[in-house]
C-alpha cells in the first residue's frame, strides 16, 4: 500500500511543486500557498495527501504547522522503479 500512496501523490504537479519547495525549506501551508492560485483549504487537502503517503512531516510551533520534505520515501520508490528496471 505504501507504494500506491507514493505515487498517487506524486500524480499530482502541484503536489510535486510541493515537493519541490519543500525541497529548500520548511515551510508553513500559509508559506506554501503563496506559490499558487489556490485556496488555502485546496492546499491543505494537497499537504494531507502528502502526508497521507509519508512524502512530508509536520511540526507544530506555536500556532503555525510547518511542513518539510521526507525524502527516505523517495529514496524507497526509486529502489523499487531500479528494480522495476532490472537494475
Amino acid at each position: 500500500m505504501g507504494i500506491q500512496n507514493t505515487m498517487k501523490a506524486l500524480a499530482d504537479p502541484s503536489r510535486r511543486t510541493i515537493l519541490n519547495l519543500l525541497k529548500k525549506s520548511r515551510l508553513s501551508a500559509g508559506e506554501i500557498a503563496e506559490h499558487f492560485n489556490m485556496s488555502l483549504p485546496a492546499v491543505s487537502k494537497h499537504l494531507a495527501v502528502l502526508k497521507e503517503a509519508d512524502l512530508i512531516r509536520d511540526q507544530r510551533e506555536g500556532k503555525y504547522i510547518f511542513y518539510e520534505l521526507n525524502a527516505s520515501v523517495l529514496d524507497e520508490a526509486l529502489l523499487w522503479l531500479k528494480d522495476l528496471r532490472g537494475e
